[in-house]
């Protein structure tokens, strides 16, 4: 877990702080599956500005994530551009809203922060290329590797009662 002291910093209002930081990443589980970013420690730039009613806060680095394609389960790659801001009232007592859940004890939780701001840029579906066309849904095979059809679809036969009705209508 990479944090972040900031009783050393002595900023004044209007004053900014910048440092290049190495923040360590943990796997996301997402659909069951796991995703591994890559490498797990990654370069990140930390700019804490001190504003006259509190702290700003940014993160801003760069992350390759490897996990499993949504539609073939092969592999995909997914190179994300993270930039996340958060905002520390000085006298937040009671609104949440002007509280950062990443400050606790004047330690700044960048690896907490880093992951819920990666977990934000993840798109939709994670795929291992834009026109994945996934598994077959009768055998399985991926389509991608080999594109195919099937000539008879055997139905399920829990339905057979659902198909002798719609040939009687």
């Amino acid at each position: 877990m990479t944090t972040f002291n900031l009783r050393t910093l002595r900023l004044r209002s209007g004053e900014q702080f910048q440092d290049a930081k190495e923040i360590q990443l943990e796997p996301l589980e997402l659909g069951g599956q796991r995703y591994q970013p890559v490498p797990e420690t990654v370069p990140a730039q930390l700019t804490i500005t001190r504003a006259s009613t509190g702290t700003v806060f940014e993160l801003g680095f760069h992350v390759r994530l490897h996990g499993p394609c949504f539609r073939c389960l092969d592999d995909a790659v997914l190179d994300l551009p993270i930039s996340a801001r958060e905002y520390q009232a000085t006298a937040a007592e009671g609104d949440e809203e002007l509280k950062t859940p990443y400050l606790e004890d004047d330690r700044l939780d960048l690896s907490a922060w880093a992951r819920d701001a990666l977990a934000l840029e993840l798109p939709d579906k994670i795929l291992c290329r834009a026109d994945c066309a996934g598994l077959c849904p009768v055998c399985g095979k991926n389509l991608n590797a080999e594109p195919h059809e099937h000539d008879e679809y055997e139905s399920d036969p829990r339905w057979s009662a659902l198909a002798e009705l719609k040939d009687r209508l």
